[in-house]
């Protein structure tokens, strides 16, 4: 996730439960780029124990290449192709979600990337652009060109986050491709990662913005399939998380009232599961400084701070737009 999934963040996911492996977030590859040094670090200067995938976004094939080439020079676990990211201000630059409207320029890319990688080769997508018309496509070049893993997130470009998960295209290509799948897509819980691997039959899955939410959600997941007790999280532990992004996001050239703006991004997603009345959001969302989120949090938190946090967001509240990213 851009702007979120940086070293400190993945750092941080480790006092809570790791996933098995990261994704950075995405080297921007265009004519005369270069290697982003602050995403570098996430592969550098990790030590988590976990493997690091380096994900590049662009259409450039020269470029791509010279990239991944430079990124071999690091210890990453392979390279990860984003095919999915729906962002307006990207996928009208033709690149990430974009490229899904050109099956043609996807091939030119995965032959270009799959004859110089010689380690890993990944690729993260949606269903489509607009529609799911070059799914199929698109699940034939996962193939032709022996792609070694594929995430796929259940909407098109344009549904964003928005609407059902189609669940069954998921499941199609799982039973299409010869690599794993890992499901994405409304991943928001333990129970809803069981159900999604059971309605798919997906390898696995991918989480991003769940991991925001509850960054105890890897843990979780990996105790419920061991069939090991899986942790409560109660809204005192959320209290502590939310000190810890506090410490994770201070920075010295941060004004306070700037620190605390930041750290909204975060707690979007939190707030979703505090109170089902979305008054913890709201009130949130008007603070300016340390004082006055820790008062908040402290009314809101350590006031009921044995009150379960709800496994899932509050349906009434993930409807709203701005607890989107």
């Amino acid at each position: 996730m851009q702007d979120v999934t940086d070293l400190a963040f993945m750092q941080m996911l480790s006092k809570y439960g790791c996933p098995d492996y990261y994704v950075t977030e995405y080297f921007r590859v265009y004519a005369n780029s270069n290697i982003d040094r602050q995403i570098l670090k996430s592969i550098t200067h990790n030590t988590t124990d976990r493997p690091v995938f380096a994900q590049l976004i662009g259409e450039s094939i020269p470029d791509l290449l010279r990239i991944a080439s430079q990124l071999s020079q690091y210890p990453i676990a392979g390279i990860d192709l984003n095919l999915g990211c729906p962002a307006p201000r990207v996928y009208r630059k033709n690149v990430g979600g974009g490229l899904l409207r050109e099956p043609e320029t996807v091939a030119r890319i995965f032959d270009a990337l799959r004859s110089q990688i010689s380690g890993l080769f990944t690729v993260k997508m949606r269903v489509g652009f607009d529609s799911t018309a070059n799914f199929e496509k698109l699940l034939d070049l996962i193939n032709d060109y022996q792609i070694d893993l594929l995430s796929l997130h259940g909407r098109t470009v344009k549904e964003l986050y928005r609407g059902d998960v189609h669940y069954d295209l998921i499941r199609q290509a799982v039973q299409t491709v010869k690599c794993p799948v890992l499901a994405n897509g409304n991943v928001t819980s333990y129970v809803k990662a069981a159900s999604v691997i059971q309605m798919t039959g997906a390898a696995g899955v991918m989480i991003g913005r769940s991991a925001i939410r509850n960054p105890w959600i890897f843990q979780q997941i990996r105790d419920h399939f061991a069939g090991n007790p899986v942790k409560e999280i109660a809204l005192s532990d959320v209290y502590g998380y939310i000190h810890h992004l506090f410490t994770m996001t201070d920075h010295d050239d941060f004004r306070e009232k700037s620190h605390v703006q930041s750290l909204k991004k975060f707690l979007n997603f939190i707030g979703t599961g505090v109170d089902p009345e979305g008054k913890f959001l709201a009130a949130m969302r008007l603070v300016q400084t340390k004082q006055e989120l820790f008062d908040l949090c402290d009314r809101y938190l350590l006031t009921h701070a044995d009150q379960p946090f709800a496994l899932d967001p509050y349906a009434s509240l993930i409807a709203r737009p701005s607890c989107e990213n």
